[in-house]
């Protein structure tokens, strides 16, 4: 999936898109592969979109949240916050560099090691679990330009199956 580009001249639609259901898609990388398959036909895939239908978030479970893991994520994301600090703060320094770098990045690992208990404390009782979340279609549909259908399928059946 592609984002588009700040710089991009394109007026961004956010209208559904109309025309004819090309074809209709269990998975995402089913409907990008016949995408591929069209544009490798030659065929003009310039005004095609990939429709996703029936729309869910799934929230995966990963596992239990205890202080000693919150207390860890916390302390490492300082650290790196800490590493890009002492960095900034050496690049600027003509002096004693290799004491900003340490004292940085045991600083900023503190920093968010308490950040992290505290915030994870003030919610314990409401999510003591880590999960990851995603929105997922049941369907995708691929959309042509009306009066094109019969033109990319024909180009479809033309197309190499890709290797997957």
């Amino acid at each position: 999936m592609t984002t588009p580009s700040l710089f991009s001249r394109k007026a961004n639609n956010a209208a559904v898109p109309r025309g004819d259901v090309l074809q209709s898609l269990d998975t995402y990388a089913e409907a990008q592969s016949v995408v591929n398959r069209l544009a490798h036909a030659g065929y003009s895939v310039a005004n095609i979109a990939i429709v996703g239908r029936d729309l869910v978030t799934i929230e995966r479970v990963t596992g239990r949240l205890t202080y000693a893991k919150v207390a860890m994520r916390g302390a490492l994301n300082g650290a790196w916050f800490g590493l890009f600090i002492g960095f900034m703060f050496g690049a600027t320094s003509t002096d004693a560099t290799t004491v900003f770098l340490p004292a940085t990045v045991a600083i900023g690992a503190g920093i968010g090691m308490l950040f992290n208990l505290v915030t994870y404390s003030m919610r314990r009782r409401r999510h003591d679990f880590q999960s990851v979340q995603q929105v997922v279609a049941s369907q995708y549909d691929i959309i042509v330009p009306n009066g094109t259908a019969d033109a990319a399928r024909a180009a479809l059946a033309s197309a190499p199956l890709e290797n997957s």
